[in-house]
C-alpha cells in the first residue's frame, strides 16, 4: 500500500499551484474574464495560431515558438515545453492551455488542470494527415475553424505537390540527419523520428540505421556512406562546420560531394504549416537539378 507521506507528497505540485492561484486572487480580485486567455505550449502550435490570426489572444508561449519571430517578442515565454513550471505558467491567468504532445512534466500538466484551467493537449504526428489534424485541432481551440480548414487544405494541396515531386526520383540520396555535435560525435535521428519522417519525405533514405536519436559512431557512419547530411541549425551555432570537423565526416560521399548543410529546427521538425515547404526545401537540397540527377 502506498503510504500517507508518499500520497501527500505526490499531491504536492498539485498543492502548490492550487495555492499559488488562490493567493493571486487574494492580491489581485478580478471579474471573471471577457475574453479567453490562451497559454500556447509547442513551436507549431503558436505558429499555427499565428497563421489563424488569433495571436491577440494568447498571452503565454513556450521557448520553442521561434515562429514568428515576433511571438517570443510580444509574449511572455513560460520555458521549454518539456520543463514548465506551473506557477509560471498560471501567473498569466490562463483561461486556456494548448500542449503539444510531450510537453510536461506530468505533474505540472495534472496542476495546470487543478487549478481550473482547461489543458488541451494536441498530437504531433510527423506526417501529412498528422500536420493537418493538428492545424484543425488548434483552430477548433481558438475558434477558428473556418481558417484551419483552408490552411489544412492548403498544406494537405502542399503535400501532394510534394508527393507528385517525389515519384519522379529515379534514385534516392541516402541522407543522414545531424541532430547535434557532442564531443565530436553526431547525434543523428533514426527511425521513428520527426527527423527521418521528414527526410522521407523529402524523397531520401535515413541510413541511421537506429530507432530514436543515438550518437552514431566513426565505424557506423563510414558503412553507412551518407550522399548527404543535414544538420539541425538553432541559435545560430555554425552546425555544419561543427559536422565537417568531426573525423570521420570526410571519409563519407557527403564530405566528398560538399553535400553538408543545415536548415532551421522548428521549420524541419516541428511539423507546422511550413512543413510541406520545409520538404520541398530539403528535397531540392537533395536533388538540385531535379530528381533525376546522377548519383
Amino acid at each position: 500500500m502506498i503510504s500517507k507521506r508518499k500520497r501527500i507528497a505526490n499531491f504536492g505540485p498539485v498543492l502548490t499551484a492550487a495555492v499559488f492561484m488562490l493567493c493571486l486572487r487574494q492580491i489581485a480580485p478580478v471579474a471573471a474574464p471577457a475574453q479567453e486567455r490562451y497559454v500556447v505550449v509547442g513551436g507549431a502550435l503558436t505558429e499555427i495560431a499565428y497563421a489563424l490570426g488569433r495571436q491577440d489572444a494568447i498571452v503565454g508561449v513556450d521557448a520553442t515558438s521561434l515562429f514568428p519571430p515576433q511571438a517570443l517578442k510580444d509574449k511572455a515565454n513560460v520555458g521549454y515545453f518539456r520543463a514548465l513550471s506551473a506557477e509560471g505558467v498560471l501567473s498569466l491567468r490562463p483561461t486556456r492551455i494548448l500542449a503539444v504532445e510531450g510537453a510536461g512534466p506530468p505533474a505540472t500538466l495534472d496542476a495546470l488542470t487543478a487549478s481550473g484551467a482547461s489543458v488541451q493537449r494536441v498530437a504531433d504526428q510527423p506526417t501529412p494527415d498528422g500536420v493537418a489534424q493538428k492545424i484543425l485541432a488548434v483552430g477548433a481551440a481558438l475558434d477558428a475553424a473556418k481558417g484551419a480548414e483552408a490552411l489544412a487544405a492548403e498544406a494537405r494541396a502542399r503535400f501532394a505537390a510534394l508527393e507528385a515531386r517525389r515519384q519522379s526520383i529515379a534514385t534516392p540520396k541516402r541522407a543522414l540527419f545531424v541532430l547535434a555535435v557532442q564531443n565530436g560525435r553526431l547525434l543523428c535521428g533514426g527511425a521513428g523520428t520527426a527527423a527521418d519522417a521528414m527526410l522521407r519525405l523529402a524523397g531520401a533514405v535515413n541510413v541511421a540505421g537506429f530507432d530514436g536519436y543515438k550518437a552514431i559512431t566513426e565505424e557506423a557512419l563510414v558503412a553507412a556512406a551518407p550522399e548527404a547530411i543535414v544538420g539541425m541549425a538553432r541559435d545560430g551555432a555554425a552546425v555544419a562546420e561543427a559536422i565537417k570537423a568531426a573525423p570521420a565526416v570526410a571519409r563519407t560521399p557527403a564530405a566528398q560531394r560538399q553535400a553538408i548543410f543545415e536548415m532551421d529546427s522548428l521549420y524541419l521538425l516541428g511539423f507546422g504549416p511550413r512543413a510541406p515547404e520545409a520538404a520541398a526545401e530539403l528535397m531540392t537540397r537533395f536533388y538540385p537539378a531535379g530528381g533525376t540527377d546522377a548519383r
